[in-house]
Formats: C-alpha cells, structure tokens, sequence
C-alpha cells in the first residue's frame, strides 16, 4: 500500500470514528450539564465531518500536518466514546463536566488544526473543496467556547489553591446549573468523588487523586454556603441550631449515631456513605477502624429537648420537610415548608437580597479562613488551679457534630480569668439537685443516676466500640457541668477510666484520657484520679497516644499537679521526660499544654533540676521566637528555671540570652516582665553572664523598662541597672587599687 492510500485511510478511519460518535451522541441525553461539552462536540464534529468528505474523495496530495491532526481527534473522539459508552452509573457530575469539556476543547483544537492544513492546500489544483466552506467551518470552531460551569469551576478551585474566597454567585450558579440543589445530591457528589479518590489511588495516579481531593473541599464549601442559606429559615419561628444537624444532610438529626472517629451523623445518611463502601470519616478524613454505629444519646436528648421547648413535633416526617429550607429574606415569618419548596426557590431569593447574600458572603469568608487548617474533635475545658497561682484554662476546640458550643477560653498564662468562672451552657444532663425534683429533670431534658451508672458498666465491657461510646458520654457530660462531675465520679467511673488509659486502641484511649481531664476540674476528683494510680498509665499515653490523647494527657497531669502532694509525685516519675518530648515535637496545642504542666510542676523546687536535665531548656529557648506563638509560655518557665545554677548554664549555652534580652525590648507587658526576671537572676548570680547580658544591649530595653514597664518590671529592671552600676564601681574600685 502506497503513502496516498496509507493516509487516505487515516482520514477514513476518522471518518467512521465520527460517524459512531454522533450515532452514540444521539441515544444519550446531551442536555445535561454534565454531558453538555459531548453535545457540544457532535455540532464540532458534524461541521468537520463535511470538509473530510469532500478531503477523501479528492485527489489531493495530504501532508504531513493534516495527518497528524487527524490522528489526535481519531484518537481524542475515540476515548469521547468509550467514556459514553463505560460511564458509570453514578459519576461525580463535576468530574463529568470537567472531563466532557476538557475533551470538547481538544477535539474543537485539533478540528482547527485540520482545517488549518487544508487552507495550507487551498492553492492544490487536486484539491476541488471550497474555500468558503472550510473557512466557515474554522469561524464556526472559533466560535467554540468552553462551557460556562466548567470554567466557573476552574476559577472557583484555582481560588481555594490560593486561599481565596469563591464569589458566592459563582458557587450559587455551579450548583444550580449542576443540579446540586438539594443534601441528598450533594451526599451523592461527595460519595462519587470519594469513589473517584479511591480509584485514582489503586492506580497510583497521585496528581488526578490529589486533585479529586481538592474538589472534594470545594464540594464542602458547597454545602457550607447551603448551610448558611438555610440558617435562614425557620421552624416554629424558631432558627434550627446548627449543631443540631447532620454535616452530611444538613437536615436536623432524627437517629444521631457516633461513627468510630468520635462524629455524629444521621443514620440514614451516614449508613448511604458506609452502604457505598466507603471507610473514611466524611467530616475529619480519618480512617474508621468498624462501621458500627453507635446511637448518640446525648445529642438526641437535647434535640428532643429543644423541640419540645419549641412546640416542635420531633418524628421522621420532620426529614422530609426540611431538606431545603425556605427563608425570608427580611427576616420575616417563614413560608410554609412543603416538598415544593427548592432550593432553587431559595437561591433566588438569596440573590434578590443584598443584605442576606452579604451575610451569606461573610459567612462563607470565615468558612474559607478556616478550611485549611486541620479540624480536629476536641474539648472545652476548664481547669482550676491554686488560688494563689495564675488562673488557668484550657481551650480545646470540638467538631461541630458532636458538641453543643464551642467556646474560646484563655489558657493558663492569660491574665485575669476568674478560678470560678463557668461556662454559660445548659446541661442535657440532670444535676443532684434535678434528681431529687423529677419536675427539673422532665424540663432540663434527660439522664438519670441509673443512665450514668449503665455508662460506667460500659467502661467495663469486653468490647471496644461499647467503651468508646460509654467513655465518649461520660467526657461530654463531664465536660461543663460541675454537678455531672461529681455525680460520675460518685458511680465509681473514675478506676474504669484510669483502667482504659492502658488500652491499645486508641480512640478508647483518647475518649477516657479525655474524659479525665474534665472530671478533673472538680478538685475533690483530682485526687481520686491520683488515688486511682492515673498517673503511671497517664505517663504511657503521653508516649505512646494518638495528638489528641497525648496532649489531654498534659492537659491531665497539668490539672493533678495543682496539687502541692502531686507535683512531687508527678515529678518522681518519667512524666517529666515525656512532657518535655512533647514540648519538642508536640503539635501548637500539645506544646501548650506541655508547657503548662511543666510550669506547674517547676514551682516544686526539685522537679527545676529534672526539666533542665531533660533538656527542655534548647526547646524554650527556641520557642522565645515570637512567630512560634509559644514566646509567653516559655519565658515564664524559663524564669522558674533561671532560679537555679543548672538552668542558667544552660539558658547561656543555649544561646537564651539574646533573645531573653529581645523578649525584654519587643515582647508582651508579662514577657518583659518574666524576661527581666530571669536575666537578674542570670547576672547577680554570674559575673561571667552579667557581662553577656551586658554585651547584649540590655541597657536601653532596662532603662525603658524601669520607666514604662508593670510595677514588677520596673522592680527587676531597676535591680538589675543597680547590679550593674555595682558591678561598675567595683571594677572602677579594682583599678585605683
């Protein structure tokens, strides 16, 4: 076969491969958004197909160029084919979108490039085609655009890459124009996409999986904005609380359950997820360990609490009628709910609302701020301590599926927070006083002494996810209710708990350290958990728990040390080394809490020497910088630790006082403050490192000190100016002499 005969059958094959292709196209629904780039492509192709015609029944010579561009549409309308014909059931329709119109593109390229060989050709004599047709088949190519959701969708995930908020419009007009409308066909875009992920990983195609999981974010920001349009509506007059839906559904939870990383969900929903084969948590990504599921009481109680407070018939038909909720715009009563109401309806009325598409914006800035920081599920917690020490809180932050606020409190180096200080939340939980009047507790909502007392059973249970859910209840009822404290502790939880602190599963582990901590803030129960030998197995979480266990664990030995007996105690055993290693290679918050426990424990003048002995001095040296956000922590038990000979040397070997001589001139009024203590008991204790403090250029910050500083600021500032000045007159003295 000669070369003419070679690529004539070229154009041929191209030929037959476009006449399947818009066979194909012509059974299958290309109205869709997510087929529209395949319909698009049978008009590129049907204005292609003429000019090939009238290519191959020519005697023209075809070069080389016009080849090569057919070679890459036959190739390019051949997999358009086989991804119409092996579509699966239920593809992620932005993954649809986004491959349909990235394969329109092509073929309309390469379309060009053919017609653009044969204008090359248009001066052949063999070659009897009209020019006007080609050149009309190229302006209508041009013409050709990418599809309006594609592009919108490239924008808003090239925005999330760069930390950028999507324009809401944007967003609004993706999810509408992609059906995306309702909870339920967002649970199955996130369902596609996550089986997408998974395949993309079998085959070890680490650039696509990474960007499935982009996607998938921007599927979230989607639900997110839903979320806030929704805020807006109303049951009863009364706004649905937010922690009281499912981060899957959005809808208010009827069945909430606790999946094996700790979240919440509605069990219809979440039972769809796992039904799909999927074994990641959808809200924190972690692997789930068992796909049991384990009915959330404690959520479900105050959801019944809330709708009876509210006139609000909880039952199933509830799920129906609030999947998209209608709003009013201006704030007015809410229109009836019925099936009928999308959320179209509501996107449209968002849109003519400028004031409610600005609060939705807001919101959805904040949602963005946050997105690329790591969410976690952990406690608010409050810890007390000596009344004649700082005041100390802990602040943890909780997903929103499983707690009922999230409340910032200051940590123990924080100025002025009260010991006594209680957080403003109703308990789903009676109180002792509750218990003896039925009337308080049929009005607070739901427990009772015997509920509690089947928890503490639970903790005993052989089986593991019967643990982990009787401890994930026990650490929420501990955790903001005084009277629940003690209660649990009065039903014998406390040994159970300690026992599970040994448990090799780590969720266990995590929940009963937790748990723990908030029962350790009434005092009486720090010392039934010291009694209950809690510290040793708390010393094993430290080393060998999962982040969160590992830091509670801290926070834990941090709240038993409060007490005089216990810093001893704690300081006699490997607690030290192990809080140290934390305060090394620990997360911001494990750092913190590492800090603080060891701070506590340097008030006892024995455990000085064992901090610095196991090396916590190179980490709170290199913490002082002010961009660690650790530079307070650290100054202030570095000023414990200067009051002995061993931490000063190794404050100087370190390179500690520079930047203790910074800390005194740029840090916070309480750095300056603990910088200056330290650096006076570095020089009066020193000549040697007196004059290094000197060489430092601590005079001017001294000087500023004394005239500007905290009342204790000025007292070492002038101190040590007075050191100095001694120092001075003595070498003056030496040299008369």
């Amino acid at each position: 076969m000669d070369r003419g005969a070679m690529d004539r059958e070229i154009i041929g094959g191209l030929i037959n491969s476009v006449s399947r292709y818009i066979h194909l196209a012509a059974c299958q629904n290309m109205k869709s958004a997510t087929m529209k780039g395949f319909g698009n492509m049978v008009g590129i192709l049907k204005l292609l197909k003429v000019v090939l015609d009238e290519v191959l029944n020519s005697e023209m010579l075809i070069d080389e160029q016009l080849i090569e561009a057919a070679e890459k549409l036959d190739a390019m309308v051949n997999e358009a084919r086989e991804i119409m014909e092996r579509r699966p059931q239920r593809m992620s329709k932005i993954c649809s979108v986004l491959q349909t119109e990235s394969i329109m593109l092509k073929a309309r390229n390469f379309s060009l490039e053919i017609c653009d060989a044969l204008s090359k050709l248009q001066e052949s004599s063999s070659f009897s085609s009209n020019s006007s047709s080609i050149q009309q088949c190229m302006q209508e190519l041009q013409s050709v655009e990418q599809g309006q959701t594609s592009e919108l969708i490239e924008i808003a995930l090239k925005d999330e890459c760069e930390i950028v908020t999507p324009s809401l419009e944007d967003i609004l007009k993706i999810m509408e124009n992609l059906g995306l409308t309702s909870n339920r066909e967002l649970l199955m875009e996130s369902i596609a996409l996550e089986k997408e992920r998974i395949r993309a990983e079998l085959k070890k195609k680490t650039e696509y999986s990474d960007h499935i999981y982009q996607i998938i974010r921007l599927v979230s920001h989607f639900r997110h904005c839903m979320a806030n349009i929704e805020q807006l509506g109303f049951l009863n007059g009364k706004p649905i609380p937010s922690y009281f839906r499912c981060p899957l559904s959005l809808e208010l939870m009827v069945d909430p359950v606790i999946v094996a990383s700790g979240q919440t969900y509605e069990r219809s929903f979440i039972q769809k997820w796992l039904d799909n084969g999927l074994r990641i948590c959808p809200n924190t990504r972690q692997p789930l360990d068992h796909i049991n599921l384990i009915q959330n009481f404690t959520v479900k109680a105050l959801i019944a609490n809330w709708c009876e407070e509210n006139n609000i018939k909880l039952s199933d038909s509830i799920q129906s009628e609030i999947i998209s909720l209608p709003f009013s715009p201006t704030g007015g009563a809410p229109e009836e709910l019925s099936p009928g109401n999308s959320f179209r309806d509501s996107l449209h009325r968002v849109s003519s609302s400028r004031s409610s598409l600005e609060y939705v914006k807001s919101e959805e800035q904040s949602f963005f701020a946050k997105h690329h920081q790591l969410m976690s599920d952990k406690e608010v917690v409050q810890h007390c301590g000596l009344a004649n020490q700082q005041s100390c809180c802990h602040s943890k932050s909780e997903s929103i599926s499983s707690t009922i606020s999230s409340i910032d409190i200051p940590s123990k180096f924080d100025e002025k927070v009260s010991l006594s200080e209680e957080i403003n939340y109703t308990s789903p939980w009676p109180s002792k006083d509750q218990l003896n009047n039925p009337k308080n507790i049929h009005n607070n909502g739901t427990g009772t002494h015997a509920q509690v007392q089947k928890l503490v059973e639970d903790l005993k249970s052989r089986v593991s996810e019967v643990q982990t859910a009787a401890a994930s209840e026990l650490r929420l009822l501990a955790k903001n209710d005084k009277d629940n404290r003690n209660l649990i502790a009065e039903c014998g939880a406390i040994p159970p708990l300690v026992s599970l602190l040994y448990s090799k599963i780590k969720r266990v582990q995590e929940n009963a350290v937790t748990a723990l901590l908030n029962l350790s803030i009434n005092d009486n129960n720090k010392i039934l958990i010291a009694e209950a030998g809690a510290i040793e197995p708390l010393i094993q979480v430290l080393e060998s728990g999962n982040n969160e266990a590992k830091e509670n664990a801290a926070a834990t030995l941090f709240s038993l040390s409060v007490l005089e007996e216990y810093k001893i105690k704690i300081g006699r055993t490997n607690a030290v080394k192990a809080l140290v290693y934390l305060l090394g290679f620990g997360s911001l918050r494990g750092k913190k809490d590492a800090a603080a426990a060891l701070f506590n424990l340097s008030i006892y003048h024995e455990n000085k020497a064992r901090i610095v002995k196991a090396g916590a001095v190179k980490y709170l040296v290199e913490m002082l910088d002010p961009n660690t956000g650790m530079a307070d922590k650290s100054v202030a038990l570095l000023t414990n630790i200067s009051t002995i000979p061993e931490g000063r040397s190794a404050i100087a070997q370190e390179g500690g006082i520079p930047l203790l001589v910074d800390t005194m001139e740029t840090g916070s009024q309480r750095g300056k403050e603990n910088a200056a203590s330290a650096l006076y008991q570095l020089c009066i204790n020193s000549q040697k490192l007196c004059s290094i403090v000197l060489q430092e250029g601590a005079v001017p910050p001294l000087i500023a000190l004394s005239q500007f500083g905290t009342p204790r600021a000025k007292e070492k500032a002038q101190q040590i100016l007075s050191h100095f000045r001694s120092q001075r007159a003595g070498v003056m003295g030496k040299v008369k002499t």
